[in-house]
């Protein structure tokens, strides 16, 4: 099958993943989602999108060669690829990073770091298999500029990772028509905060935010789907904040 636009998104099912999938599936993009382990609200997002548009859910590990080839296969049978957002992400604690123990830094660097740059090495080798220009949205987080200390800071140095792999990869591959860009959202009300042990953080920090409350995944779903369109031509190796005013 072939559609004008064949997105992967990773982290697709859920929370900020899951905004990005709907929005996009509005504007006429044929779908992979990647998944690690919810398989229930992959089924339900897929069928709720299956009416609009050609989706598939893939479940995957994106820190490994295999999970990153197993999604990236499933965009190839919907037709070229155009587009790739890096959502894939998590904390996985909350506290001072002398109190995160050593595997979940090395879980947390794998997931938000490692596999936003395996991703993006593999859509850039997409892209160029069929000479074609294609764009990637790499989802940072404020986090990378403010360091989150006292809770995340591991977390914190991985996205600005992320901000350089966007900066960089956009200016190595700008010549070949490819687009990297970044989203930098603040605090938003998904499940990151519970699988971290701290559900009520958004509440908790929305005081601190200038706007005077959490985001929520449609607050960035917009943006992502607007840099991934014809309108956002003239944009690369930018990240764009979405964090109330932090």
């Amino acid at each position: 099958m072939s559609t004008q636009h064949v997105t992967v998104v990773t982290g697709g099912t859920r929370g900020i993943g899951a905004a990005v999938a709907r929005r996009l599936a509005r504007d006429g993009h044929a779908l992979v989602l990647g998944y690690a382990r919810d398989d229930a609200a992959a089924a339900l997002l897929r069928d709720e999108l299956a009416t609009t548009t050609a989706v598939e859910i893939v479940r995957a590990d994106v820190t490994t060669d295999d999970g990153v080839e197993a999604v990236f296969s499933a965009a190839d049978r919907l037709g070229p690829l155009t587009g790739l957002v890096n959502n894939a992400g998590a904390t996985l604690h909350v506290g001072p990073l002398a109190e995160t123990p050593t595997e979940t830094v090395r879980r947390v660097v794998d997931l938000n770091l490692t596999a936003a740059v395996l991703c993006a090495r593999r859509a850039v080798i997409a892209f160029d298999a069929v000479g074609a220009a294609g764009t990637i949205v790499n989802i940072s987080s404020g986090a990378a500029t403010t360091g989150s200390p006292g809770e995340y800071v591991h977390y914190a140095a991985a996205k600005a990772g992320v901000d350089a792999l966007t900066l960089g990869l956009a200016k190595e591959v700008a010549g070949r028509g490819i687009r990297v860009v970044g989203v930098a959202p603040g605090t938003i009300e998904t499940r990151i905060h519970a699988d971290a042990g701290d559900p009520g953080r958004p509440a908790r920090v929305a005081a601190r935010i200038p706007l005077g409350r959490a985001g929520v995944p449609d607050d960035i779903a917009p943006a992502v789907a607007w840099l991934l369109s014809d309108e956002a031509s003239y944009v690369t190796g930018s990240t764009l904040r979405i964090a109330g005013g932090l």
